[in-house]
């Protein structure tokens, strides 16, 4: 494995409460490493901490305690050489919507220290490389979506830095932009040796990008290893069962908790391993997912749940997540949930 280009190690950070309310514990311990001249995914739900994490390792917020290094660099002790070596994409835009994409470019190569024919030069280099050379001279405002976000990432690369940090990248970005922003990516990885440090909720983008990924849950990593290790390392079968209509409460948007006690008894017996329930949707694992499938039909029927579909596949890193949190990913984010889990074994 390569050197880690960036390093945490048992970050904290709690934020006080509004009001005389208890503080928001943000990190609880976070330790990861980043391989020099990859992309490396933090990957969790909303509110699990990645922003926070990066905005230490960019020396935008001081963790309570801990300690970090980005490019060799101690973040609390060299703040002004880690900006030097960074590039930070924030999930707000941070451009100037009055001044043309061109302008953005250059006043940032400005600031980073470039001279005027240089950053003139990296301007139109940066806007020809993102397919915005068309619009170099139009007002940001009215770029699309896309055309924004690209300009955004040209900004955080105007200086060559030997960190990339991409914080939600893609959020809110079409199939086609978000296509063309991971072909970029993987681009300043490949041809570029840059490190990347990549933030987000989207399961396939990690998948899809990252070499190694770190997730993320409450403030601290619960596992990390690149995404084929971490998905290999679930024997066996993902089984996902779509619920009929009516085995569905429609007042908590899912199946009642007496109902999910009830579905999750049920498929465990029926030979399921890690059983989890939420909302219409029942999932598991077996070691042969279309040997176990029969019978967890058939117990399902017997106890009068209806069936809209199943499904069999091999694990997924919302497999993982839920391996080692005991919780779906898309339940993870949504205040309240309460997915029921039952939590057999299957050998992993």
């Amino acid at each position: 494995m390569s050197l880690a280009a960036t390093r945490a190690e048992n970050l904290r950070k709690t934020y006080p409460g509004r009001r005389g309310a208890p503080g928001v514990t943000a990190l609880d311990g976070l330790s990861f490493a980043v391989p020099d001249g990859t992309v490396f995914g933090l990957l969790g739900p909303n509110g699990a901490g990645k922003s926070t994490t990066v905005k230490i390792l960019t020396t935008l917020s001081r963790a309570d305690s801990g300690t970090a290094t980005v490019a060799g660099l101690d973040v609390a002790r060299e703040p002004d050489a880690v900006r030097r070596a960074v590039g930070y994409v924030a999930q707000k835009p941070v451009t100037d919507p009055m001044d043309t994409g061109r302008e953005n470019l250059v006043l940032a190569g400005r600031l980073q220290g470039l001279g005027r024919r240089e950053a003139g030069a990296r301007a139109d280099e940066l806007l020809e490389r993102f397919g915005l050379a068309p619009a170099a001279h139009r007002l940001v405002k009215t770029y699309s979506g896309g055309m924004a976000r690209k300009l955004d990432v040209a900004l955080g690369i105007v200086h060559r830095p030997q960190v990339l940090f991409l914080d939600e990248p893609t959020t809110g970005l079409d199939p086609e932009a978000r296509a063309e922003m991971w072909a970029e990516i993987e681009r300043m990885t490949g041809d570029e040796r840059m490190t990347v440090l990549l933030t987000t909720h989207y399961l396939e983008e990690a998948d899809r990008l990252a070499a190694r990924v770190a997730i993320v849950d409450r403030g601290s990593v619960v596992v990390e290893g690149s995404p084929s290790e971490l998905k290999d390392g679930l024997h066996g079968d993902t089984v996902v069962v779509e619920l009929g209509a009516s085995a569905v409460s429609p007042s908590d948007d899912g199946a009642g908790p007496a109902a999910r006690a009830r579905l999750t008894r049920v498929a465990a017996e029926a030979g399921l391993a890690d059983v989890v329930v939420d909302g219409a949707q029942l999932r598991g694992r077996a070691e042969s997912g279309s040997a176990a499938l029969p019978g967890v039909l058939a117990a399902l029927d017997g106890a009068g749940v209806p069936v809209a579909s199943a499904t069999v596949a091999r694990p997924s890193l919302d497999d993982v997540y839920l391996r080692y949190t005991g919780r779906t990913y898309g339940s993870a984010g949504r205040p309240g949930s309460a997915a029921g889990v039952v939590g057999t074994e299957v050998a992993a």
